[in-house]
């Protein structure tokens, strides 16, 4: 339920709102980021990706599904912190084993609820993702500012250090083993690996430092490079890494982070979204088959490259496969050899948790490229 303990929001712009504590009491910091996600947030909170950022929840009423054992997405919830409207009195879902807040309260996680999310969204989308901070110890908004600006911009933070996992593991194909993969973690979602594995696929899920000659130490049919959280323009030991994938000819298919890396391999740049896109319902156009797919992001940064140019790079003709339908962002690319398709990567997740299942073929069409390779 909500507390009655008050909480306090200040933007880098001196924006600032007064609500009720929700979850943890104490004090966070991060960049703040709106999410358009109806559904999905325990999904969203332990997604990798959001390390560092403070999520503002645009659905009005958060909690109503509680928390299960079986959604996470990794170990831990990763947000810095948590913004919502009206909290769940109770949850009402029979695979919930305690509330969201218990959930946060537990791990740690200060967020902020009754203040008006439409208006904290609104100044975020014209203004654009900035710093901010959540207090329940210091109410002063001046004194919260003065913090909210001393931490560090998402822009040139490496992070993928932070989340990415201490020691291989592999998650074994399910039925007869078909490939093997080399999954990098720079902030993998525990259900990608899960989507590969029931295609076949042994994934050796690999840490972010990883070398190319650890990786191909594991002779992988295919290189996946997963989503992230920070800047990819500060991602050059994967990048050196993918090229020299790239060079051996390596099938490779990369999602999100892995987008952006890749983009930089081939030698396109990166910048900065004004807000970004993070939600479940992002309609996303693939331009080979005219086919819009709704699908989920959490990205604030996008691949800078020219949607309607085929590319000569050092490792085949590289072009954009998909893009997004609100602003025309390169949401794919794809990389050809031989007038065969030799990497892909989108920007968006394919592996749908949560969210719609209308990308779930691109792992069929990582099998399809690596069983090309293989003949």
């Amino acid at each position: 339920m909500t507390s009655t303990v008050p909480a306090l929001l200040v933007l880098e712009d001196g924006r600032s709102f007064l609500g009720q504590s929700f979850g943890a009491q104490g004090e966070t910091f991060g960049e703040a980021v709106f999410s358009t996600g109806m559904s999905g947030y325990q999904e969203t909170l332990t997604d990798p990706s959001y390390c560092r950022q403070v999520v503002v929840a645009t659905a009005p009423h958060i909690g109503n599904t509680g928390w299960n054992d079986e959604d996470d997405e990794s170990t831990r919830i990763w947000v810095a912190g948590y913004v919502v409207r009206d909290p769940s009195p109770r949850p009402s879902s029979w695979r919930a084993k305690r509330s969201l807040v218990e959930e946060m309260e537990t791990q740690g996680i200060v967020g902020i609820c009754d203040i008006d999310t439409r208006a904290l969204t609104r100044h975020l989308r014209e203004r654009g993702a900035m710093k901010v901070g959540i207090s329940t110890l210091d109410l002063d908004p001046s004194s919260l500012l003065e913090k909210v600006r001393a931490i560090p911009a998402m822009t040139g933070s490496d992070i993928a250090g932070e989340v990415t996992v201490d020691s291989a593991y592999v998650v074994s194909a399910v039925g007869p083993k078909r490939f093997t993969v080399a999954a990098v973690d720079l902030g993998i979602k525990a259900m990608t690996p899960q989507m590969m594995s029931e295609r076949g696929m042994e994934v050796h899920v690999l840490p972010a430092n990883v070398t190319f000659d650890e990786i191909m130490a594991l002779n992988p049919d295919g290189v996946f490079f997963s989503n992230g959280p920070g800047d990819p323009g500060t991602a050059d030991h994967p990048m050196s890494v993918l090229r020299e994938v790239l060079a051996a000819g390596i099938p490779y298919f990369g999602i999100c982070f892995g987008c952006q890396i890749f983009g930089r391999a081939l030698g396109f740049s990166t910048y900065k979204l004004k807000y970004g896109h993070r939600g479940i319902n992002q309609p996303v156009k693939d331009l080979g088959t005219g086919i819009v797919e709704i699908t989920a992001h959490n990205h604030g940064f996008a691949v800078d490259a020219p949607l309607d140019a085929d590319v000569e790079t050092p490792y085949g003709i590289a072009n954009v496969s998909h893009v997004c339908l609100n602003d025309q962002v390169v949401e794919g690319l794809e990389l050809r050899r031989d007038s065969q398709l030799a990497a892909f990567s989108v920007q968006y997740h394919p592996e749908a948790a949560a969210g719609p299942h209308d990308a779930a073929y691109l792992f069929d069409r990582f099998a399809q490229m690596m069983e090309a390779h293989r003949a």
